[in-house]
């Protein structure tokens, strides 16, 4: 008899009281689909000589596979971590967590339709770019502003309505590359204008920008260095001068700052970032900044300035390809109206919240949380204690300064086969719905900053050490 005669049919798999489940619960199509794939799979190890199990065997060996092969594809893929890196602002984890006020405008504009183009008063059609329009350069002391999908899209927007067949010149210094090897020389090319550098890698003056100057310049541009830093024997350009020259010529002194923060952050002890107000106080008639980084809100790219500039660049076609919809806007209006009390920022954006986190708090929830470790850790072969870390605030603000933190070191106790690889790895995979737990390994420890756990989840976080396996 063929011994593949024994495999059941889907009919009979589907059957199963086991399966029945699963598909009450996620629907008949996916399990089929799952089953069809895992009887197939099934059936082709066997004629590659794989060992056929007894009946009962292969059918609960089966049902188990169905299972596991549904859960995986309906678990998201966007799933919440906890972000115990350090890095505050992390890229790859989505950087700025919205605060619960932009967490409510989003949900209420996802379950109504909500006035996106639309002027409640005159009844007639409106501009989405109305929703933060007034509270954008109330902010940032411009005439006007406009919002697209990201600051990349903002600098090439603005390049390809004011630049396109002509030169823009930049500092050398200022070429920078941001995540994921976008450069701002491709962005320029891409947007159709011709880069024109001048100066040196460390130091540029206000003569290599004048001697520059030709027929065919389209702007100034200036590019805050958010991402790294030049240090020793250095001159930069001070804004003023060169929007002071950009005038004198007629042409318009743009500046991108990249990560962009609307507030002073000074006064919680962080280091200094330049504002978009500070920048059109120094005479740019352009500023582009990001919504999800130091700012705390959605992704998001902003352009603020003249009106003029601004309704030149919402007049190209390319403005509907990169705007943002009802969602991003509801988030970034409802942050934006934090920034109105400047006061309360710190406990209200969370983002600025956890960069301004002092270090006794994050020892704190170290001591309450470390028994916790220690139980899911207690097999094996390590030691686990409370340390003083270093944070850093990432997506490319502030790259060389670091916040003091606190949180977690777990050693090997010897040579132990990986064993900080294996616990790594059980921590970030965890079973859905727990959240994984994201940390890094430096220094021969793992490593878990507390920064950016909020007290409230501290039980969530238990949760999920207790579902560590064992060894």
């Amino acid at each position: 008899m063929n011994p593949l005669s024994q495999l059941p049919s889907v009919d009979r798999l589907l059957s199963a009281a086991a399966i029945s489940s699963l598909i009450e619960l996620h629907g008949r199509a996916i399990v089929t689909g799952v089953a069809r794939e895992v009887l197939a799979a099934t059936r082709e190890a066997f004629r590659q000589g794989a060992a056929l199990p007894a009946e009962d065997e292969l059918i609960s060996a089966l049902i188990k596979e169905v299972g596991a092969g549904v859960t995986a594809k309906m678990t998201p893929k966007l799933r919440p971590v906890f972000n115990l890196t350090g890095t505050v602002l992390h890229t790859n984890l989505g950087r700025a967590p919205l605060p619960e006020e932009a967490v409510q405008a989003l949900l209420t504009a996802a379950r109504s339709p909500c006035a996106l183009e639309y002027d409640i008063g005159s009844g007639g059609r409106g501009d989405r770019d109305d929703i933060v329009n007034e509270l954008l350069c109330e902010l940032t002391g411009a005439e006007a502003a406009t919002v697209v999908n990201n600051n990349a899209a903002a600098v090439f927007l603005l390049l390809n309505t004011l630049a396109q067949k002509k030169e823009v010149i930049v500092s050398r210094g200022e070429l920078i590359e941001i995540g994921g090897a976008f450069r701002v020389p491709d962005i320029m090319k891409r947007a159709g204008a011709k880069l024109v550098e001048v100066g040196t890698t460390n130091r540029t003056h206000l003569r290599d920008f004048a001697e520059n100057l030709g027929p065919r310049t389209a702007m100034l541009m200036k590019v805050h260095a958010s991402n790294y830093a030049i240090s020793g024997f250095t001159h930069a350009v001070p804004e003023a001068e060169l929007a002071a020259l950009a005038h004198q010529h007629k042409l318009p002194f743009v500046i991108d700052l990249g990560s962009g923060t609307l507030t002073d952050l000074d006064r919680w002890g962080l280091p200094h970032e330049p504002t978009p107000r500070e920048a059109i106080a120094a005479g740019a008639d352009l500023v582009t900044f990001s919504g999800d980084k130091l700012l705390g809100g959605p992704q998001a790219g902003m352009l603020v300035g003249r009106k003029d500039l601004i309704a030149k660049i919402k007049k190209n076609p390319l403005k509907r390809a990169l705007r943002v919809g009802k969602l991003t806007l509801a988030a970034l209006e409802a942050v934006l109206a934090l920034y109105r009390d400047p006061d309360r920022l710190h406990q209200r954006v969370t983002a600025v919240r956890q960069l301004t986190r002092p270090e006794a708090e994050m020892r704190a929830a170290a001591e309450r949380l470390l028994p916790a470790l220690q139980k899911a850790l207690a097999t094996l072969p390590v030691t686990v204690e409370i340390v003083a870390l270093k944070s850093q605030i990432g997506s490319g603000s502030l790259p060389v300064d670091r916040l003091p933190s606190a949180g977690f070191a777990i050693r090997p106790q010897a040579r132990s086969g990986g064993v900080l690889n294996r616990i790594e790895a059980s921590l970030r995979g965890v079973a859905y719905p727990l959240r994984p737990v994201i940390g890094r390994i430096e220094d021969g420890a793992l490593l878990l900053d507390l920064r950016c756990l909020d007290d409230n989840d501290e039980d969530e976080f238990r949760n999920t050490l207790g579902a560590l396996p064992a060894g």
